[in-house]
């Protein structure tokens, strides 16, 4: 599927994931009746490494300029701006293993990043809860499913390139809206464009069957996720915390609630 800026294929493998390491969501945010699990991949989208393929292809290039850079002039110093650089991105297009809950009715983040605002708002189905969710460019950038279910609604939106940290972004910015159905309720979930970054990656379609936490995209460089909930589901995170895709429990339905 390809949708503007959208690319499904240019971008963006799924990988073997690592271990997430420390600085991980509180340990309130998954109860202990969770049992962890990480989804199956499909093979054509696993390669050997812990990062997006891009990552591999950048780092390489830049290691190739530098190399060249060494022989035509004769001085290492000439490399060590390229090098550096492919260090970055690297780094950047890392994508870490996650520790992915399962439990009755939570909703995990779509991404890593820093919760900027929760909210109650209209909209035309009633009344909701958004979790905003700012990601800088030192965050994982892969977007995750926050719920398992069926992708009902996947609408592009050419936009503008606000700061992701304006509240207005969330409706003015270049965005990808995902509506997720399962478990009995809806979940939408945007990936908003902001002033660094101009491309979106989404890799499935409408129709299509998720799991929760499973890998649907990302979002070059820093951007903004946007979440929206049942208003009846209980928030588990806070302003200003700290969250990570695939393992951080949003929020959860209340008992009955959710099928």
């Amino acid at each position: 599927m390809h949708l503007g800026r959208i690319n499904s294929t240019d971008g963006f493998l799924c990988a073997i994931r690592e271990g997430a390491g420390p600085g991980g969501p509180p340990a309130e945010s998954v109860r202990p009746e969770c049992v962890a699990r990480e989804p199956e991949e499909p093979v054509h989208r696993i390669i050997v490494g812990t990062m997006v393929r891009d990552g591999y292809i950048y780092g390489l290039s830049l290691l190739a300029v530098a190399a060249a850079l060494v022989w035509a002039t004769g001085g290492w110093a000439w490399g060590i701006a390229p090098v550096l650089l492919a260090a970055f991105f690297l780094w950047f297009f890392r994508d870490p293993r996650r520790t992915i809950p399962a439990g009755k009715g939570l909703i995990v983040s779509p991404g890593d990043g820093r919760v900027t605002e929760t909210v109650t708002i209209a909209t035309p189905d009633g009344a909701r809860q958004r979790i905003s969710i700012f990601l800088s460019v030192f965050n994982v950038h892969i977007n995750r499913s926050p719920i398992g279910g069926v992708l009902t609604r996947v609408r592009y939106q050419k936009g503008q390139y606000l700061n992701a940290m304006n509240p207005a972004s969330a409706e003015r910015n270049e965005q990808n809206i995902a509506t997720v159905c399962g478990e009995g309720i809806e979940v939408t979930f945007k990936q908003i464009a902001g002033l660094l970054a101009r491309r979106i990656v989404f890799t499935s379609k409408e129709g299509d069957t998720v799991e929760r936490g499973q890998r649907v995209g990302l979002i070059k460089f820093g951007s903004r996720v946007d979440v929206l909930l049942p208003a009846e589901a209980i928030l588990r995170v806070k302003v200003g915390q700290r969250v990570k895709g695939g393992s951080t429990v949003l929020a959860a339905m209340p008992e009955g609630e959710s099928l």
